[in-house]
């Protein structure tokens, strides 16, 4: 394995968020990957799952992707391996994956194996005793360092984990793994690295891997994956019949969203693309060579994400079709935000409004006209301590629309012409208060690991 290069089997860039593809993940499973890896995790479903401790990907979608890895991994008897479980990675999220895998092995009568698990979440007393020791934990992003006012506004915090807790993990023989929040990146690489391939190749395997058949083309997403790394170079395979992954296709992928294309921060280092050579090794494969990795020295440093609760939420939804409303929106909402402060003041609320349609419409193969659309879909958010309140706030916020004083509007309908409004609860309202880095002694420092043996067979 080591000599001939490792294979990884991807199906999903974030699992369980919508259901696998089946075909494509048959077509890879059958090419025997030594390795199937997939993240169940991000950040970008926003801090109100990590602050209320929940899953936005439904239960019935989470099993369906993690029973077509593990019948699969386990008939070939090598390993699976997950990240970020249950989205946020939280400890509640990894005791449901270990219990799912634990009933999934019950239900196909599997034969024993080694499960392994690690919890992310870090108590708050952790850093507020870094920050009373005179430790920097430095802000990320534009962010200032962490402070205890900021901690006092957490309500839960969580480590991302880079490949040390897989590597553990793997080191005590485990054949299942069951991560709290993880890089994405690191879930790939660990293995690799682990038999000796080079962190510049690993890494780059794992950030072109990670989000599955993002990196192929045409645009699919949750199709199959494979890719593999020798000790030279990285090659990315396409499983669906219909994508490729091409010279442009993996390139794109591995360069975007972040402010320079060329670096990637990885655990305990930096992955230098600026050299990469990419190149069509066969119709569907991308070959790519010249990834640096670039070792940071000093403390190794963990990334943080915390999440507080703000307020109860409600959200409205108004439409209008009155051309004039649509000319005057601004001051409409002007309007309603007046009528919310004479009711309840300037503060102690948060009132929040998107308008859709605003700038005008666009038809096919044409721009964006600078001409307003002939409809407006205007949602608003009123966050407030109370369901009561702000659902009242929302009301308000959203009602007042359609009683807009404006000029030039006569008679009794007002602004109110060929409009409606629905006023809905929602989840309570988060906001990040960590995106941070905090340096520790001990890379397992805030990973906690256990072991147990699942016996499905009976």
């Amino acid at each position: 394995m080591s000599e001939q290069g490792l294979r990884f089997l991807c199906p999903n860039g974030h699992l369980g968020f919508a259901p696998s593809k089946r075909e494509s993940f048959d077509i890879g499973a059958a090419t025997k990957p030594h390795f199937y890896c997939c993240d169940s995790g991000s950040s970008d479903i926003g801090p109100g799952p990590l602050g209320g401790d929940y899953s936005v990907s439904p239960y019935e979608w989470q099993k369906h992707d993690l029973e077509m890895m593990l019948v699969a991994a386990r008939r070939q008897e090598v390993p699976m391996i997950i990240g970020s479980a249950g989205d946020t990675g939280t400890r509640s999220r990894v005791d449901l994956y270990v219990k799912i895998i634990e009933e999934l092995a019950a239900k196909h009568n599997l034969p024993p194996f080694k499960l392994a698990y690690f919890y992310s979440d870090v108590p708050a007393a952790y850093l507020k005793g870094k920050l009373a020791a005179g430790e920097k934990v430095e802000g990320l992003d534009g962010r200032s360092d962490l402070t205890v006012e900021e901690l006092e506004q957490t309500d839960r915090i969580v480590a991302v984990a880079g490949i040390h807790p897989f590597i553990e993990a793997l080191k005590s023989g485990a054949d299942v793994i069951i991560g709290g929040r993880s890089s994405d990146s690191a879930i790939f690489a660990a293995p690799a690295i682990r038999l000796g391939y080079p962190e510049a190749e690993s890494y780059y395997l794992g950030k072109a891997l990670e989000c599955a058949s993002f990196c192929a083309e045409p645009y699919a997403a949750k199709e199959t994956v494979i890719g593999e790394v020798t000790h030279e170079d990285i090659k990315l395979t396409a499983m669906s019949p219909y994508q490729r992954c091409t010279v442009a296709s993996v390139a794109g992928h591995a360069m975007y969203e972040r402010s320079n294309p060329y670096f990637e921060y990885v655990a305990g280092g930096m992955l230098d693309m600026t050299n990469c050579r990419y190149e069509q090794h066969s119709e569907k494969t991308c070959r790519v060579t010249g990834p640096v990795f670039v070792p940071v020295e000093g403390k190794v440093k963990v990334k943080l994400e915390g999440s507080g609760k703000v307020g109860e939420r409600y959200v409205g939804i108004a439409a209008v079709r009155d051309p004039y409303t649509i000319k005057n929106i601004d001051q409409v909402l002007d309007w309603a935000r007046e009528q919310v402060r004479e009711r309840f003041g300037d503060e102690g609320y948060g009132l929040y409004y998107n308008v859709y349609g605003k700038n005008g419409v666009m038809g096919p193969l044409e721009p964006i006209k600078e001409t307003h659309s002939h409809e407006l879909c205007i949602v608003c958010q009123g966050i407030a301590p109370t369901a009561k309140m702000a659902e009242e706030v929302t009301m308000t916020g959203t009602r007042q629309i359609f009683y807009a004083r404006l000029p030039e509007v006569k008679g009794t309908a007002g602004t109110a012409a060929f409009g409606f409004e629905e006023v809905l609860p929602a989840s309570a309202a988060y906001k990040w208060t960590l995106n941070h880095i905090v340096p520790v002694d001990d890379p397992m420092e805030l990973f906690e690991l256990h072991t147990i043996e699942v016996r499905g067979a009976r």
